[in-house]
């Protein structure tokens, strides 16, 4: 049984959400603050730019539906996460015209510290976004899901007749494995937008703390500076 966790309540409207998004990171809560700090780390004094340059191609992979997410969730998250420090991948911002699109992602995924998918109405009709899901998931990675305008039972992986049982198969797994994680939900018409920025924002930094501390040899190079 899925147990999301809603932050849906009455808020702004979406017209404010940027301008809310920044002056809530103006003033980042201490708690957002406390967490950003445990996830900083000092590198060596010998550690030159070629070593830096091992650091992963991102440490959050944003997994979302363009048509439904890409102007609203996905995109305020992904500046949100940006303007903390961190890297988080989202097509849209970390690709530019000409490149192969899984000759970006496939390794974004793999080498990424954690996932975040949105489900949106249309996410399970888009070959691309099942088969992200079902990478994070083959590369085992957590993922934290935010079920944007739609419920874990409304989720489901149709057979049109263009995939092969083995990709239906995957996209089931990936899906159920998604579905029974626990997350957040967020309506758009009802729900307060900054609240749930802030919620999000915060989930994502108390799973890489967890992540950094489970196994900090790989987190050693890993630092989070604020950026404005």
């Amino acid at each position: 049984m899925t147990r999301p966790i809603s932050t849906s309540s009455p808020g702004s409207h979406p017209l404010c959400i940027l301008a809310s998004s920044i002056i809530m990171l103006q003033s980042c809560p201490s708690s957002a603050k406390n967490l950003c700090r445990k996830l900083v780390r000092v590198l060596p004094p010998t550690l030159n730019k070629a070593t830096a340059t091992t650091r992963p191609v991102c440490d959050v992979f944003i997994n979302h539906r363009g048509i439904d997410t890409k102007r609203t969730i996905a995109g305020l998250l992904h500046d949100h996460l940006f303007r903390l420090g961190l890297r988080p991948f989202l097509d849209s911002q970390s690709m530019k015209p000409g490149d192969r699109l899984f000759g970006k992602i496939d390794p974004a995924i793999r080498n990424c510290k954690l996932g975040v998918a949105i489900f949106s109405p249309n996410y399970c009709d888009s070959y691309f976004c099942l088969q992200e899901l079902a990478l994070l998931m083959e590369n085992k990675k957590r993922v934290i899901p935010i079920f944007c305008d739609v419920k874990p039972s409304q989720l489901r992986v149709m057979d049109y007749g263009t995939r092969s049982a083995e990709e239906l198969g995957r996209f089931k797994w990936a899906l159920e494995e998604a579905k029974y994680t626990v997350g957040l939900t967020f309506d758009t018409l009802t729900g307060d937008w900054p609240e749930f920025l802030n919620s999000a924002t915060k989930a994502v930094l108390n799973n890489l703390v967890e992540l950094g501390a489970s196994n900090p040899s790989k987190n050693r190079t890993y630092i989070l500076q604020g950026r404005k």
